[in-house]
């Protein structure tokens, strides 16, 4: 598929009825120094996109942006159609978005059955059963319970970092750089993580450096470079877009 064929610049269907999550026209940054520019894009119910490209190209920024960490300064950010551009993160969370950062994303000090309660500290019934549902679905989470986190593979630390977003019952999770720093095969194993989570019916907005296999399991992808939209569209049709392949896959 050629570049014409897949949507530069502009969201795909972005007037579709009942986006999850929409950035409309987004400038946003840090401090006076601007990163996302009229940055346009959507999620929508059950599916994973991954946005993609080169460092420095504002995809962890959107993630922050959407999460509360960064306010707009233009455009929009939108949850279920309402604005939630500026609001703190607490806030976000209870709302029903859930968070995944690349560094820092469990507290190595605390034991998991710790960690998942910290997850889960501003529920206000029902953390019991949640736990227990979790557990079941990541029974390495189980066996370990009582472990530190600090004694985790940095794959289970991943999978501990999802499960305590999923304290909160999230219907969208923001995940940046799942496969960071990992080996290949703990890598597959942390993808098939985030498949499960999607398999919950968690929409997933997805921050990969591993450009094929993040397009390789969602739905639709993003191409970000110089703060912007370049490509967008479905993610078997980035995949075979020779102008993405070149510039932003290494093919």
């Amino acid at each position: 598929m050629t570049a014409n064929n897949t949507t530069a610049q502009t969201d795909p269907d972005s007037e579709a009825a009942d986006h999850v999550v929409e950035l409309n026209g987004v400038d946003s940054g840090y401090g006076e120094v601007q990163v996302l520019d009229d940055c346009s894009l959507h999620l929508d119910a059950e599916e994973i996109v991954c946005l993609i490209g080169p460092n420095g190209a504002g995809k962890s920024t959107v993630l922050k942006t959407v999460f509360g960490m960064l306010t707009p300064w233009e455009g929009t950010v939108t949850y279920h159609g309402k604005n939630i551009g500026g609001m703190a993160p607490e806030d976000i969370v209870r709302e029903g978005i859930g968070y995944v950062p690349q560094t820092n994303n469990v507290f190595g000090s605390l034991s998991i059955e710790e960690n998942l309660r910290m997850g889960g500290a501003t529920r206000k019934s029902g953390l019991e059963s949640v736990l227990d549902d979790l557990y079941e679905r990541f029974p390495l989470l189980d066996e370990k319970r009582a472990a530190k986190a600090s004694t985790l593979s940095g794959g289970q630390r991943q999978v501990l970092a999802f499960a305590r977003a999923l304290v909160m019952e999230p219907d969208v999770l923001l995940i940046d750089e799942p496969s960071a720093g990992l080996a290949p095969n703990t890598a597959q194993d942390v993808f098939g993580h985030v498949e499960a989570v999607n398999d919950l019916d968690t929409a997933i907005l997805m921050v990969e450096q591993n450009a094929t296999e993040g397009l390789g399991i969602s739905d639709r992808g993003y191409v970000l470079d110089q703060g912007t939209v370049r490509f967008g569209g479905e993610a078997d049709s980035l995949l075979d877009n020779d102008e993405v392949s070149k510039l932003y896959l290494g093919g």
